[in-house]
């Protein structure tokens, strides 16, 4: 509604671009375009890579920064014209494995290790107040993104994010006693977790070098849109 009237870019599903990707292609090239119909224009040597970005820190592994020859770049986005984000979440994975003792439910009374029971256990000791639903803004989040199996086996996945270093490294701490406590309450070391980390705040790359965020806000005021500095909830490969 608050584009209307606007040229809008959009998707109708029949690929694998979402419509982030075609807008932010979008506004590439049209710069692109402007640039070269416009030579008066004064700027200095511009590099210009489509990678893939899947938001974990592997999109860009083979990515050439020699050839590329940029101090630096800017990752171009479908949000909101308005809108500038200069860090991300830091970003951990978890995954918990349940192993089961399968038995006849008639005789199981001290027996049965009921693999999805504990799964499901391990998931309320986790704050609901953590969860993306209940978060914003700066707020981190544990977020069970898989879960299956049976009385025999389990396998849960969660992402763990957060803006401050500090806090991420203290909800994995709440994970490992979460696991701890249910091997405890269950009297077996049943439940196995592994965490591995994605990827940092790329805020503690920019900070450095400030000059980058006032170019920006520069460059959206020279162009009559006042800046908002938005966190981004998510991650980039930029």
């Amino acid at each position: 509604k608050e584009y209307a009237g606007e040229t809008l870019v959009v998707t109708d599903g029949s690929t694998l671009l979402g419509a982030d990707d075609k807008a932010g292609i979008t506004a590439i090239i049209e710069a692109l375009q402007y640039l070269l119909a416009h030579p008066e224009a004064e700027h200095g040597r511009i590099a210009v890579a489509f990678t893939p970005d899947e938001e974990i820190g592997e999109g860009t592994k083979y990515f050439d920064l020699e050839r590329f020859g940029a101090d630096f770049a800017f990752t171009m986005d479908g949000g909101a014209i308005h809108m500038y984000a200069d860090e991300t979440f830091n970003a951990a994975a978890a995954k918990v494995v349940f192993h089961g003792f399968s038995i006849h439910p008639g005789s199981a009374k001290n027996k049965m290790i009921n693999a999805v029971s504990m799964a499901a256990m391990l998931h309320s000791y986790l704050p609901a107040h953590m969860r993306p639903e209940h978060t914003d803004r700066y707020d981190g989040f544990f977020h069970l993104t898989e879960l299956n199996g049976n009385m025999d086996r389990a396998h849960m996945e969660y992402i763990i994010r957060d803006h401050n270093a500090a806090k991420l490294e203290a909800k994995k701490e709440i994970m490992r006693k979460a696991v701890d406590y249910l091997n405890e309450v269950i009297g077996t070391e049943a439940a196995v977790l592994t965490i591995t980390d994605s990827y940092r705040n790329m805020k503690e790359m920019i900070e450095p070098r400030i000059e980058l965020i006032d170019a920006s806000e520069r460059a959206f005021r020279k162009n009559g849109v006042e800046p908002v500095i938005t966190p981004c909830r998510g991650g980039t490969d930029g």
